[in-house]
């Protein structure tokens, strides 16, 4: 059995994974991913692809030819672009019903195997000691929030442990890219989409009151 230790850094780290490339890059890495199986999609996938291709090698060719000079050319080659758009439009259309079902069931997923497990096992273990520090160490009112909430006192809490774990990840993630940017002069891209929640923000910054 894995040590819960790990356990917790790496549902942290996954987070992170997560928030920093964006949930909807995933889905859709694991969408193309899905497709490159043999999965009852795959074929349709591959044929709205190749639909796609003929769609812009017929328009390319249609705008090499002039209707005017060429007339029945033109005609064959625009009710193949009309036929070819028709076809992937309606191939299109069914593989994204089958796309929103898809993304809706690995969103459940990811959240049941990160937070939902998060909380799971905050609540399982909530007063097992992840480990104890040496007597004296800290002050009596450190130890009480070391081992919040109901860690035994002396010891760190599973909680607090996540909220170490996620804060050391937030600060190692944003070293590397500053030494990316030192290194290569390009910004760190963005990623967009919905974030999953960590268990705790290193960026997090109290509400300053403004002033009247």
């Amino acid at each position: 059995m894995p040590s819960l230790l790990l356990v917790v850094f790496t549902l942290q780290l996954l987070l992170h994974i997560i928030n920093t490339v964006g949930a909807s890059t995933v889905n859709e890495l694991l969408w193309i991913l899905y497709n490159k199986l043999p999965t009852p999609t795959s074929g349709s996938a591959q044929k709205c692809q190749a639909l796609k291709k003929d769609i812009v090698r017929l328009k390319r060719e249609l705008g090499n030819t002039s209707p005017q000079d060429n007339f029945s050319k033109w005609a064959k080659l625009d009710r193949q672009h009309n036929k070819a758009v028709s076809e992937y439009q309606k191939l299109d259309g069914s593989l994204r019903t089958h796309q929103t079902t898809f993304t809706s069931a690995v969103s459940t997923l990811r959240w049941l195997g990160t937070q939902g497990l998060r909380f799971v096992l905050q609540f399982w273990f909530s007063k097992s000691p992840m480990f104890w520090m040496p007597a004296g160490w800290v002050p009596y009112y450190a130890e009480w929030i070391l081992s919040f909430p109901r860690a035994p006192l002396g010891s760190v809490s599973i909680n607090v442990w996540g909220i170490a774990c996620a804060s050391m990840i937030a600060l190692a993630a944003e070293a590397a890219a500053a030494t990316w940017v030192l290194v290569t002069h390009k910004p760190v891209p963005i990623a967009k989409g919905k974030e999953e929640p960590m268990a705790f923000s290193a960026n997090q910054r109290p509400i300053e009151k403004k002033e009247l």
